[in-house]
């Protein structure tokens, strides 16, 4: 399969962007970003593209695709309701809209978060709802809502945002015992890279992918 990756530079994009390479039956990785991810691999296409909201001059490149691991995302700290929604929804809903028109067989996993609730009281939960739901109504193959929790960083995978950063380095000790209580609660970035994949592979028909789902399908051997 040939897939699209975009947040690759981030935490989860990495663990993703890792199980694609090591994957056999990935036949191409290209990454869709602002920034190059620093990663060399022979099935890797990097398209380092300034403007997210306008795709038109790489459309090209943007075809013949089986899947959109969708990974890019920012805080909601500090931002208000119309600022997330159009780094969030606008930016997702634009890119899948383009991916849909040249691959309308793609499958699209984007990823969002426990507690995503279009009629939810957090703001960040009512906008992540919403971008699933129209996700989902766009026409692709498959549009899953990936909705991880509690995410314990491997393989060298790290967050690009401060804050986090530190939540991770501090806690470390802690996820590991956690993880280890709660298997199925807890998952790591290389859990949810193999998750992704099968949900291509295989199509369930449960469209809203929580932690104990991810855990089964990316702890699966192949």
């Amino acid at each position: 399969m040939n897939v699209v990756v975009t947040g690759a530079t981030g935490m989860v994009g990495q663990g993703v962007l890792r199980e694609c390479l090591l994957s056999d039956d990935v036949a191409i990785v290209k990454t869709l970003g602002r920034s190059a991810t620093g990663v060399t691999h022979a099935k890797l296409c990097e398209l380092v593209h300034p403007n997210l909201f306008d795709l038109s001059p790489i459309e090209s490149e943007l075809r013949e695709l089986d899947a959109c691991f969708f990974c890019l995302g920012v805080s909601s700290s500090g931002k208000s309701e119309e600022e997330y929604t159009h780094t969030t929804y606008e930016l997702a809903m634009g890119i899948a809209r383009t991916l849909v028109r040249l691959n309308p067989q793609m499958t699209f996993v984007f990823v969002s978060g426990v507690g995503t609730d279009e009629r939810g009281r957090a703001m960040w939960a009512r906008v992540k709802g919403r971008t699933e739901r129209e996700l989902g109504e766009l026409g692709f193959r498959a549009a899953y809502g990936f909705r991880p929790g509690l995410i314990v960083p491997r393989n060298g995978a790290k967050s690009r945002t401060r804050l986090y950063s530190a939540f991770y380095t501090t806690a470390w000790p802690f996820l590991a015992i956690a993880r280890a209580v709660a298997p199925r609660r807890i998952v790591t970035t290389e859990t949810i890279g193999r998750a992704m994949l099968r949900l291509v592979r295989e199509q369930p028909a449960e469209r809203i992918v929580e932690p104990p789902m991810i855990a089964a399908l990316g702890n699966r051997s192949a």
